[in-house]
């Protein structure tokens, strides 16, 4: 059986991460998104897998060769939806195949679930459904798609991952696959609802804390580097090669540590954290749910809580990052999260900065330190 994984995407909600990375490239247990997708797939024997890349595709496509397996790609030069990206990778399709978005989390078991099945979609509960195509079924079949309706009174909605024949794509006439589904079952086919095991979505960029928490569950235990026989590790904790982690740190899984990191003495790295390669955590500082990325930097005296930093980011001494209630307006409609702070690549803060469930772009600087609240967009300065 083959798989076609949608990678095409943006994922403009997702911004400031997303500046200078497609989302399936964004790391979770310091993994893209992408490769749990593909790893699904592989525990299920499949192995004939196209992707079809394109935002900022030559990174995709630079990951893509580096595994070890052998996948075909497709470009989609311009993004102009899901349909016409499937369409970008029509010729390649040589019989039934499996339909996932790259970068969703989805598990083995889900896929097992589904591959077997001729015309059928992955569903899940979601407390927001808004945000998704809400599925009404009807004796286990689809009986209608809402995309994103304003209420919805039903929390069952599409994972985006399908089992289609080959000649789905002549049901493609705009540019949402879900259009395509109804139209399917409006001409009378039959489209099987079956429940996934495990499913998540990062649609804003808090969510990835909650796809964090999901796939460290099953990070595996390594430890390499220089590990001080007066720390204390417990827990499942990775620890990757060049990696040091100093007298009297306190380190408590999961929790995935990179290569040719720095832990610092006096450090706590709380449960569901992922620090990426080259990052320095310094003496007395703590970290819990948080996802550092590679290159990043966290001050002395710190705490760290429900954040995600982007990649060269410079926290320095006494930064608090303090988890809250984050409201504003995103495409018309106002979203609520709850975390401590989102912060862009490249950005510097002071000493003494305080962030308070907010949004920083990449690039920022805050200058002296202060509170930081609600949305500041990329390249802001704060004196």
């Amino acid at each position: 059986m083959q798989a076609v994984i949608l990678a095409g995407g943006e994922g403009y909600r997702l911004r400031p991460l997303t500046r200078s990375h497609p989302k399936v490239m964004l790391p979770v247990a310091n993994r893209p998104i992408i490769d749990y997708v593909i790893e699904a797939l592989v525990k299920n024997g499949i192995r004939d897998i196209i992707i079809v890349a394109g935002y900022r595709h030559e990174q995709l496509i630079r990951y893509l060769n580096d595994l070890d397996i052998n996948v075909k790609i497709a470009v989609q030069k311009k993004q102009l939806g899901a349909a016409d990206a499937l369409m970008c990778a029509k010729d390649m399709i040589s019989g039934d195949f499996l339909l996932l978005p790259g970068d969703n989390y989805i598990d083995a078991e889900s896929i097992s679930r589904i591959k077997n099945e001729k015309n059928a979609m992955l569903v899940a509960k979601h407390p927001y459904p808004s945000n998704y195509g809400v599925v009404e079924t009807e004796n286990g079949f689809v009986k209608e798609i809402v995309e994103k309706p304003e209420v919805s009174g039903d929390m069952t909605v599409s994972t985006g991952i399908f089992s289609l024949s080959r000649d789905f794509t002549e049901f493609l006439s705009g540019y949402q696959i879900p259009d395509a589904i109804s139209s399917m079952v409006k001409h009378g086919m039959k489209i099987k609802a079956i429940a996934a095991a495990g499913w998540h979505d990062a649609i804003y960029p808090w969510d990835l804390l909650v796809m964090n928490k999901i796939t460290l569950e099953y990070a595996k235990n390594f430890l390499s580097g220089e590990i001080s026989r007066n720390s204390v590790i417990s827990g499942k904790v990775s620890i990757g090669r060049g990696s040091k982690v100093s007298p009297f740190a306190v380190i408590i899984g999961p929790v995935v540590i990179g290569e040719d990191s720095y832990i610092g003495p006096n450090t706590c790295i709380m449960p569901y954290t992922s620090i990426g390669s080259r990052v320095r955590v310094e003496p007395f500082t703590c970290v819990e749910n948080s996802v550092i990325m590679s290159d990043s930097i966290i001050g002395s005296h710190s705490k760290v809580e429900k954040a995600v930093i982007g990649e060269g980011s410079v926290l320095s001494d006494h930064t608090s990052v303090v988890p809250g209630i984050y409201l504003n307006e995103t495409d018309g409609k106002i979203i609520k999260g709850e975390f401590g702070a989102v912060i862009g690549e490249g950005t510097y803060s002071a000493p003494f900065t305080v962030y308070s469930h907010c949004v920083v772009g990449n690039m920022s600087r805050v200058e002296t330190g202060r509170v930081i609240e609600g949305s500041l967009p990329d390249n802001t300065i704060v004196r």
